[in-house]
């Protein structure tokens, strides 16, 4: 029997009929918007349902007790990547097993982030529905058998099996977009910002999708699969993303530091990058493999509620950035020795 309240959807298993469990695992097709969480068994830690989540979305967290990933302990930090993670690789559809295990507190978990990315949530009830929490007793319909789980699990989903990211407008409005208009034809890699006058305030940067109207993007710098790979396993959206702009630019990081969320297209196939006092600021082409990272990274900023106008980054640029160092140290053959040209906030 299956009790739906909303996106929601509760699978009371009361025999424990391993044919509810093998069709959950069989459903995990992430590259189809859906995946299959398993919980860890008897974890007492906070954020091991998060974790869970991480895991099904192909992500690893670095082991060991001085791990770059120790921020992901922290419940609020761990979610907020799983619900990125969610939207930028466009899932439509998460099914949870052994979901009586759970607590409540666990459940109401599940239930933010389902709120946070819009997909449709199935937890399998392997005993009788008397224990149902109180957050999962608004029940609208019931369906029960088989075939109808089957068919639950055919169903396309709320949301796009690909992230969907519409454009921000840019900031050269008016006067900028006049100055911009008027400005001679700018190189390849040209600054986004004109220059001024002592005691002039200088214009507002343009964002990607005005300067793609003036500048041809550069081309990405080739990274093997497996080192891309290493990249999108990564954890934490902030630094799966930053990571691999370094990787296809070979800037330093500094030039991250003013990476804004209007400085990524909304297909995410172009990024512009900022030099001190905006004077020189090209544009580089995202290549395929980093795109859904960088989509992760502005997933997360947007979840915090930031102005399209803030750095994207900038909550992995603290601490003299160890956590980007860390990461990086673990993968030698990206070659991301630039990291050691970052500037001290």
């Amino acid at each position: 029997m299956a009790v739906v309240y909303s996106d929601v959807t509760v699978v009371v298993d009361e025999q424990d009929d391993l044919f509810y469990t093998r069709a959950a695992l069989q459903a995990h097709h992430p590259g189809e918007g859906r995946i299959t969480v398993q919980p860890t068994p008897a974890s007492g830690s906070p954020a091991a349902l998060a974790h869970d989540m991480l895991y099904a979305l192909g992500k690893r967290l670095a082991p060991g007790p001085n791990s770059p990933d120790v921020w992901l302990d922290s419940v609020n930090a761990a979610w907020l990547a799983a619900a990125a993670w969610g939207i930028a690789m466009g899932v439509r559809h998460v099914v949870v097993p052994r979901a009586h295990l759970l607590t409540a507190r666990r459940i109401g978990q599940l239930l933010g982030w389902r709120e946070s990315t819009g997909a449709q949530l199935t937890l399998l009830w392997h005993k009788p529905p008397h224990g149902l929490p109180t957050a999962l007793a608004g029940v609208e319909r019931r369906i029960s058998g088989r075939d109808q789980f089957e068919a639950l699990l055919a169903e396309p989903g709320p949301i796009p099996a690909r992230p969907s990211f519409p454009p921000v407008l840019p900031v050269n409005t008016g006067a900028a977009a006049t100055a911009a208009r008027q400005a001679p034809a700018p190189q390849p890699r040209g600054s986004g910002a004109a220059s001024t006058r002592p005691g002039q305030r200088a214009q507002p940067c343009a964002g990607a999708l005005a300067t793609a109207q003036l500048v041809q993007a550069v081309s990405a710098i080739g990274v093997a699969s497996e080192e891309s790979a290493a990249l999108a396993a990564l954890a934490h959206p902030l630094i799966a993303g930053a990571l691999s702009v370094l990787a296809f630019t070979q800037t330093g990081l500094g030039s991250l530091r003013f990476t804004r969320d209007l400085d990524i297209s909304g297909d995410v196939c172009v990024i512009k990058l900022h030099g001190a006092g905006h004077r020189h600021c090209p544009l580089h082409a995202v290549p395929a493999w980093a795109r859904p990272l960088l989509a992760g990274a502005r997933a997360h900023h947007r979840l915090m509620a930031c102005s399209p106008r803030e750095s994207v980054f900038s909550p992995v640029m603290l601490a003299e950035a160890r956590h980007l160092r860390a990461h990086a140290a673990r993968l030698p053959r990206l070659d991301l020795s630039l990291l050691a040209g970052i500037l001290v906030p």
